[in-house]
C-alpha cells in the first residue's frame, strides 16, 4: 500500500477548503490530487478529524481464534503432530478447514516454534 500524506498536508488542505477555496483550487495550490482534496474534505466532514484512516487488515480475529484451546491442546498432547494432521483432526472434530500454512502462522503467533530433533523427527514447543 501507498504511504498517507502527512497530517500536516491534510490539516492545510482542509484548512483551506474550508477558508472559501474549492477542492480543485486547494489540489493546485498545495500539489496534490483533485480526488485526495475531495476525499479529505469528505472525510473531514464525516470524522471530524483530516487524519487518514488505518490501514492494512484489522487487528484480532480470524476463525481460528474460537478454536485456540482446542488446538493448544492439541499440540501439547501430541507435540510431534504435523500441521496436515492438526488440519484434518481440526475438520474431523469441529468441521473447519483450515490449512496447514494458516495453522503454523496461527501457532507461531501464540510462541510455538518448531525444533528439528537429531532423530530427523521435529517437535513444536512453546
Amino acid at each position: 500500500m501507498t504511504q498517507s500524506f502527512c497530517l500536516d498536508l491534510r490539516v492545510r488542505v482542509a484548512d483551506f477548503v474550508a477558508a472559501g477555496h474549492s477542492c480543485l483550487a486547494a489540489a493546485q495550490h498545495f500539489d496534490v490530487s483533485e480526488s485526495f482534496a475531495i476525499k479529505l474534505v469528505r472525510r473531514t466532514r464525516d470524522t471530524g478529524s483530516p487524519a487518514p484512516a488505518r490501514q492494512g487488515r484489522p487487528p484480532g480475529g480470524g476463525k481460528l481464534v474460537a478454536y485456540e484451546s482446542f488446538l493448544i491442546q492439541t499440540i501439547e498432547a501430541e507435540p510431534a503432530i504435523t500441521m496436515t494432521e492438526l488440519a484434518a483432526r481440526l475438520l474431523a472434530e469441529h468441521g473447519v478447514v483450515a490449512a496447514p500454512a494458516m495453522l503454523s502462522r496461527f501457532l507461531c503467533r501464540r510462541g510455538f516454534t518448531y525444533k528439528k530433533s537429531p532423530d530427523g523427527g521435529g517437535v513444536r514447543t512453546r
